[in-house]
């Protein structure tokens, strides 16, 4: 969310409209200046005066009005002013751009990076978020819903800060219906990181849950489906995916409480699709789950290797959903091109595995680079700036994959393991053409000369209007910056040779898709 009335500088725009939201009492008549200006105070960017009579504000008045900026200042803050003597006291002061992704209220430039990757799912609040470390710090969903001057916040003592719940949960869900995405709702199971409830006393934890699936797909006339069309969305959100806890398996209480929730979300809404935190080989008709939970972290190293990870798993229901992935450790720095492209062979795993893997999803998305509390992340951003790491563009490999038809590949290498390959069928959506995708991995250091042929294909590969696009950097420890925002980044160049029969060099610690365009098949329409 654009917050705002931070204690760090804040990036206003020329020309762009803020609006400005406080509560406000006072003991004698007022007259109050809200102005945006340079950090010293002496650039004076926009302003309005707050005026009124000791009756007037006598008790809590909520005030509200637009700033327009008449310069630009990236290192600005918000500044409150009197000249009057007395006591004022102020509450919930938010400035908000009023020109925000779809209207409501994400900051355009994040939420467009987010959305140019496709993404089909969105998982939230998060892991440990959702937990807290003590259960009185957990997210509670209700308590974020409603007018935001009435959330309460809470601690999230997981990762060590205050938050006033303005990012809640219609916030999320609204943020995944803008995106054409599902909502994947992870709900608290009663359990912290520290604390648990037992089964004996989880109900009023399982009715929460439930109503809680009514705010969201309930309609407008139920009890708090009501309270999500009085916040302006009269309309259902679509939710399928509900996931119960954490990775808490291993916990004494999760798989009495477990069913708990099971029981009474399927009871009350038999379509959505429960996942479970325990693994594959616990699932069964006593202990049943649509999906389960996964959560991998690990070396680079160890990251490529996982490629072959449900190599052997076996077939049929239930599906994996990799809810949290990413490389840690030295080699991953703040986002380094060999962790993305650890990352990226993990995923040309999943999508040749995706019989038993329903979906994943990197961990975490955005950090604020003032405010780092885990690295390496997908986004980074300030007031003002942003741009993404490597493992971000390696995303935009995959984001066509939803809906492709997957082909066997095989690689013949003597002597070299670091290729790891996938390919598929992919229809662009615009045009309608058909491309074959073929993504080959290097994570090793040399460059490898390929023979590609490409056989038992339906219809041929047109002599033009294909491409080749190479994710990689002069080092593997490369990382991009808000002084080089793109270091790292793919870069695209038509292919001249493009063929059933063709030669390829992929580079030594490098990504690299060949989008071959296909000719139309006699069945596609014209």
């Amino acid at each position: 969310m654009c917050d705002a009335f931070l204690s760090r500088p804040q990036n206003i725009e020329k020309g762009k409209v803020y609006k400005v939201s406080l509560h406000v009492r006072s003991s004698d008549a007022l007259s109050l200046t809200a102005s945006l200006t340079s950090s010293d105070g002496l650039q004076k960017l926009a302003a309005h005066t707050i005026t009124g009579s000791k009756k007037t504000f006598a008790k809590w008045t909520k005030v509200e009005f637009h700033l327009r900026s008449n310069q630009n200042n990236s290192n600005s803050r918000f500044q409150l002013t009197t000249s009057k003597s007395g006591v004022v006291w102020l509450d919930q002061v938010s400035v908000m751009p009023m020109d925000t992704y779809m209207g409501h209220g994400f900051r355009k430039d994040l939420a467009s990076m987010l959305a140019n990757l496709e993404p089909q799912f969105l998982k939230f609040p998060g892991g440990n978020y959702a937990m807290g470390n003590y259960l009185r710090n957990a997210f509670r969903w209700s308590e974020t819903v409603g007018p935001w001057e009435e959330r309460p916040g809470h601690f999230n003592d997981a990762w060590g800060y205050w938050t006033d719940d303005g990012l809640g949960f219609f916030e999320f869900l609204q943020l995944a219906e803008d995106l054409g995405a599902s909502p994947v709702w992870v709900v608290n199971d009663g359990a912290s990181l520290n604390e648990e409830v037992s089964t004996k006393t989880i109900a009023s934890l399982v009715k929460d849950v439930v109503n809680g699936i009514e705010f969201a797909s309930g309609g407008p006339k139920t009890t708090w489906g009501s309270v999500r069309a009085a916040m302006g969305h009269p309309e259902p959100f679509k939710l399928d995916y509900v996931s119960i806890g954490n990775q808490e398996c291993w916990m004494l209480y999760y798989r009495g409480n477990y069913q708990k929730f099971y029981s009474a979300i399927k009871s009350a809404y038999p379509d959505i699709n429960i996942i479970s935190s325990c693994d594959r080989p616990t699932i069964s008709p006593s202990n049943p789950a649509d999906l389960y939970d996964v959560h991998v972290y690990t070396s680079s190293t160890n990251m490529f290797s996982k490629a072959s990870m449900f190599d052997n798993t076996p077939r049929g229901a239930p599906k994996a959903i990799v809810s949290e992935y990413a490389v840690t450790g030295n080699d991953a720095g703040k986002g380094t091109l060999v962790a993305a492209l650890a990352e990226a062979a993990f995923l040309i795993g999943l999508e040749r595995n995706s019989d038993v893997v329903e979906m994943a999803s990197c961990a975490p998305l955005f950090v604020n680079d003032n405010d780092r509390r885990w690295s390496p992340d997908a986004i980074v951003f300030n007031s003002g700036q942003h741009y993404g790491c490597p493992n971000y563009w390696m995303l935009h490999f995959f984001k066509e994959s939803s809906g492709a038809t997957l082909h066997p590949t095989a690689i013949q290498v003597s002597s070299y393991d670091q290729l790891v390959a996938s390919a598929i069928t992919w229809q662009n959506a615009k045009d309608k053409s058909t491309y074959l995708r073929i993504k080959v991995v290097n994570f090793g250091n040399q460059a490898v000369d390929l023979n590609i042929s490409v056989v038992e294909l339906a219809t041929g590969v047109k002599k033009s209007g294909s491409k080749q696009t190479v994710l990689t950097s002069s080092s593997p420890l490369d990382e991009n910056s808000f002084q080089q925002p793109e270091k790292v980044a793919p870069v695209s160049s038509p292919m001249a040779n493009a063929g059933q029969q063709m030669g390829a060099s992929v580079g030594p610690y490098s990504l690299t898709s060949f989008d071959l365009l296909l000719e139309p098949s006699k069945h596609d329409s014209v």
